[in-house]
């Protein structure tokens, strides 16, 4: 039996244990929104919680949007799962990608089941006049394997053929 590209799950595990003790770390050094200036005028340090998905979509809703991306996240990681497995050998860049996404879905998945909201504390901003929604390392790793899935869709030679046959 194949496991295809499985072993690339040690990634999503780091990311995970990274996530959630960088959370862990901040949610004991800070107060809610209090900012700690790292980059001053363009990066802080901050803690806020989200009840929504991406932007904060459907944060103020009542508790069930908790529940909803909650299956949501677990329906994606069973995918991503079953793909890793499918993989070809030749696929490590698909294979990173898709344990960078499934790492972040899973510490994310963590927070909303465990504790009804995402910990967020990472505050990219221009000034005082532009925020980035906070974010957190789970978030990163996200955008990070997306990005990574969209290269590899614009990628050549996706069937095997070679240049002279």
């Amino acid at each position: 039996m194949s496991l295809g590209k499985l072993r690339w799950a040690w990634l999503s595990v780091a990311v995970i244990a990274i996530d959630q003790a960088t959370k862990l770390y901040f949610e004991r050094l800070l107060e809610l929104y209090q900012r700690i200036e790292v980059v001053p005028g363009y990066f802080s340090w901050t803690l806020a919680y989200n009840r929504g998905a991406a932007f904060s979509f459907l944060a103020t809703e009542a508790g069930w949007q908790r529940w909803l991306f909650a299956l949501i996240a677990i329906v994606v990681s069973g995918v991503l799962i079953v793909w890793m497995k499918r993989l070809k050998p030749s696929e490590t860049w698909l294979a990173i990608a898709l344990a960078l996404v499934l790492g972040g879905a899973l510490g994310n998945l963590y927070d909303r089941v465990v504790l009804g909201h995402v910990v967020d504390f990472i505050l990219v901003h221009w000034q005082e006049r532009w925020h980035f929604p906070a974010f957190n390392v789970a978030d990163s790793a996200i955008t990070v394997g997306a990005i990574m899935l969209a290269l590899d869709m614009f990628k050549g030679n996706k069937t095997g053929e070679t240049a002279h046959g």
